[in-house]
């Protein structure tokens, strides 16, 4: 396993990071499952786990907790607040009425007094930087957590963060947690720059493309991966942008083949070789799913191979840009346009 630096914080973190997304009832993964996964993981050397409290409804942050208990000080521990958990209206966002409670409810689901990194899952358009930021300083200060981040913000939302925390004194978020592989690389253009820019570790979620890179969606057979049985639409070979993702995956399969690797190693050597991104998030949902990934944690592609990725999809290309999340509310919602 190799380790980078996290951003400036000095953290030492692994190069692929465990993502328990799939915990609980979205990955029909019961507690032996997440505790065989954890422990293998951070026997590989992995030391970095990421959940959040939307996953399986606060399920994921409670097997995520009984499995890491008496390895608490071997883990980067990493958990979200920002997706709604009640139909009570202010049971979400990134007040700081809201995340106040949610980092409560956090800790005392995973079981620990703090978290090492806590990450606001989207940017909250209904509340300002200041607000939240101010909030997540004071939480900080109190020792329930040690470092501050954002996942799946525009570039534009990082800088402005950036530049609220610098006129406000407050606390800066130190790493970005953005959707990144090599079927969806519109970040290169935009986010990775900036985090560079400033300085943030960057945690890419999604690098094997929602399944399309784990070998499970072929042509000429039917996607096996878990996603498909849940989200078929984003399968569905009559959608054009499917079938260029399936084109694109059978010659990125090729790619791997004459390079000697796997698809998945392929797809996590990809991301991890920019060099504005710090660690790859793996969500395997068995331990047959982390062993295949975990074969990757090695991997180093070389530049022809890299080049050749670049020949099927461009630099800054997004295959199937409709599943963004962090496109602006404006292009989102008519009435931001008009008077």
């Amino acid at each position: 396993m190799r380790y980078r630096t996290l951003g400036r914080t000095g953290v030492q973190v692994s190069t692929l990071a465990l993502g328990a997304m799939n915990f609980g009832a979205i990955g029909r993964t019961t507690q032996d499952d997440a505790t065989a996964i954890v422990d293998a993981a951070l026997d590989a050397g992995v030391n970095v786990i990421d959940t959040a409290d939307w996953y399986s409804g606060g399920q994921s942050e409670e097997l995520v907790g009984r499995a890491i208990a008496g390895r608490r000080d071997d883990v980067v521990l990493a958990t979200k607040a920002y997706m709604p958990m009640s139909d009570e209206p202010n049971h979400r966002g990134s007040s700081r009425r809201w995340l106040t409670r949610a980092l409560d409810d956090s800790l005392r689901r995973l079981g620990v007094d703090h978290v090492d990194l806590y990450q606001v899952h989207r940017w909250d358009p209904e509340t300002s930087d200041e607000e939240t930021l101010s909030a997540l300083t004071d939480l900080q200060r109190a020792g329930k957590i040690r470092y501050l981040g954002s996942s799946t913000f525009p570039a534009y939302r990082i800088v402005q963060a950036q530049w609220t925390a610098r006129e406000r004194g407050l606390s800066r978020y130190v790493t970005e947690q953005p959707s990144y592989s090599a079927l969806q690389r519109g970040i290169e253009a935009h986010v990775l720059p900036v985090a560079q820019e400033h300085g943030l570790g960057v945690l890419a979620w999604s690098p094997l493309a929602s399944g399309w890179l784990s070998g499970a969606v072929r042509a000429g057979q039917p996607a096996s991966t878990h996603r498909a049985g849940v989200l078929p639409e984003r399968f569905d070979l009559d959608v054009p942008a499917n079938r260029a993702r399936l084109d694109a995956v059978e010659q990125l399969a090729k790619v791997a083949a004459d390079a000697g690797l796997t698809l998945i190693q392929l797809a996590l050597g990809f991301v991890t070789a920019h060099p504005g991104v710090t660690s790859a998030l793996i969500g395997p949902r068995t331990p047959e799913h982390l062993r295949a990934q975990l074969a990757a944690a090695d991997t180093v592609l070389s530049d022809d191979v890299l080049d050749a990725i670049d020949a099927i999809v461009p630099p800054g290309v997004d295959l199937a840009p409709e599943e963004k999340y962090d496109t602006p509310p404006a292009l989102l919602d008519a009435r931001l346009r008009r008077r």
